[in-house]
């Protein structure tokens, strides 16, 4: 048993929802309380997630070697660990090593993530000393426009999926002459098997008030809005925190840092709708209208928020501009491939044995991410397919996985890298299911503003079953195809135009699915895991 007279040991307990709900807390209060009593000098820090979900909770012990990782850790194994000299970093069939040499995170480009998980989120003395505030410094000592430069050459481009270049839209809006500009950012993360943003703001929330406050400096804007989405009441509770903090230091309000900058930042809580994870139907809510997609021209770049010019990016692309001015365009322009520079948060999720985030330079194939950091399926049965990039994404067959992850690379392949997502599937799935989910899916989720979505999506659902049913199979695939056409065509926004891409590259890949002969519970008696880590 450790004295307590010695030197007090520092153990880090993730405060992320993801070991939240598996026991965190709990595991946290067994560890105080057993430093309440006496028995062990410790001082336990609220950390963020590694991002390693299958060992939550990952309970972390500062040693002179490094911080030493043990999980997942029960409450009632944390008497035995203390007993067995985990303070000191001692052997247990929980102890996992040096947690920074582990090679699942070692092999990462850790660099939105660099402090997620390694800092106390809501410490701003931590904060700075793990660099933070260098990218916003460097950014005050530039001109707006030498700021937009920067960000342009570094190549970053929006992370929320679209994959347009940040840089030619922050110029846009600080082109515009308008006096009265926003700056929002899009935390409405409501793709299946996604996390990342979450996790940003649960894990390094002065992260993403500095890329925000950046942005301001960049465009000329003096408010900022921060639309998270309601199911995650955390990320909502840390960010207000977090805004709070900032303020008391001098990060946000009148003279940052003892520049001319003004900039204020403010919460805003969606209701619940998918739709608002478009940029104009955001903005819709965020004026206290119901989230329906807006017709562009023009963009939210030159009308935005309140009819005025607006930055509109998502918590990854901002989270990653204090790196960009931190380190320079250069050195974040080096990693990845072709137009797909830097890093991308890829998101593990679906029946998969290692759920997590998996940071690295885009290029990695879909195979390295599944096969090598995935582990493969949960399950244990053979990998199928793969969705990549939301509900709204193509699924993959294994045939396919050696595909790098590049925009333009997924894009010919009729498919999108969007947010990072990755859901896999083992081979019990029933791809008409799926295809026929994504239909349903648009159908409830649609803002009906317009027809090809809103109508198109519930005659879609019609038409598969009828397929699936065996009723006039080639007319109702040839319909099919042609409803498939005016969706994408038709559609005012991606909700509508690209919920076909789902639908067909299920036909394409797995055809015979559409039999009517496959069915998941007629033909596999263990019904696959579909949710996300």
């Amino acid at each position: 048993m450790n004295n307590p007279s010695h030197s007090t040991a520092t153990v880090y307990v993730p405060r992320d929802s993801a070991a939240r709900s598996v026991g965190a807390d709990e595991v946290a209060q067994a560890l105080q309380h057993a430093g309440g009593r006496g028995d062990f000098a410790l001082d336990v820090v609220r950390n963020g997630s590694r991002g390693m979900l299958w060992l939550e909770p990952l309970v972390e012990v500062v040693t002179p070697q490094g911080r030493v990782g043990y999980g997942p850790v029960a409450p009632e194994d944390v008497d035995g660990l203390l007993a067995a000299g985990m303070l000191d970093g001692a052997d247990h069939p929980l102890r996992l090593g040096i947690v920074d040499e582990l090679p699942w995170l070692a092999r990462q480009n850790r660099v939105t993530f660099a402090r997620v998980g390694v800092t106390d989120p809501l410490s701003a003395e931590d904060y700075e000393a793990h660099g933070g505030l260098a990218g916003l410094r460097a950014a005050l000592e530039l001109a707006p426009a030498d700021v937009v430069a920067e960000v342009t050459a570094s190549g970053l481009r929006g992370r929320g999926g679209a994959g347009f270049p940040a840089g030619i839209k922050w110029k846009t809006v600080l082109d515009c002459a308008d006096e009265l500009k926003f700056v929002c950012c899009n935390a409405d993360e409501g793709d299946s098997g996604t996390f990342a943003d979450r996790m940003v703001m649960e894990g390094d929330p002065f992260m993403l008030i500095e890329g925000m406050t950046i942005a301001a400096h960049a465009v000329g804007a003096s408010e900022g809005y921060l639309y998270i989405r309601s199911e995650y009441p955390d990320a909502v509770a840390t960010m207000r925190r977090a805004i709070g903090v900032a303020r008391e230091h001098g990060w946000l309000g009148k003279g940052i840092l003892g520049s001319a900058l003004d900039f204020d930042l403010h919460v805003r809580v969606g209701a619940g709708a998918y739709i608002c994870g478009e940029e104009t139907s955001m903005l819709e809510s965020l004026e206290g209208k119901r989230g329906m997609v807006r017709a562009k021209p023009p963009i939210p770049a030159i009308e935005g928020l309140f009819g005025r010019p607006t930055v509109v990016n998502n918590v990854l692309t901002l989270a990653t501009v204090p790196v960009v001015m931190a380190k320079g365009a250069q050195a974040y322009e080096r990693l990845g491939v072709e137009r797909s520079r830097g890093t991308q948060v890829f998101q593990l999720g679906g029946n998969i044995a290692h759920g997590g985030i998996v940071e690295t330079a885009f290029g990695i194939t879909l195979r390295e991410l599944i096969e090598e950091y995935g582990g493969g399926t949960h399950s244990g049965r053979p990998v199928r397919t793969a969705q990549v990039g939301g509900p709204l994404g193509a699924y993959l067959p294994e045939s396919m996985f050696d595909l790098p992850m590049d925009y333009e690379a997924f894009a010919a392949a009729g498919a999108m890298v969007g947010h990072g997502g990755v859901v896999v599937f083992d081979d019990s799935v029933d791809m008409a299911a799926q295809a026929r989910f994504a239909m349903e899916f648009c159908a409830e989720e649609s803002c009906g503003k317009c027809t090809p979505c809103r109508v198109g999506a519930v005659r879609g659902v019609e038409v598969i079953d009828r397929i699936v049913a065996g009723t006039h199979r080639d007319e109702n695939l040839a319909l099919l195809e042609d409803l498939c056409d005016l969706m994408t065509e038709g559609s005012l926004c991606a909700m509508g135009g690209l919920t076909p891409l789902p639908v067909r590259s299920a036909l394409t890949h797995f055809p015979d699915d559409f039999l009517g002969g496959r069915r998941l519970l007629e033909i596999h008696p263990v019904q696959a895991t579909e949710g996300t880590a």
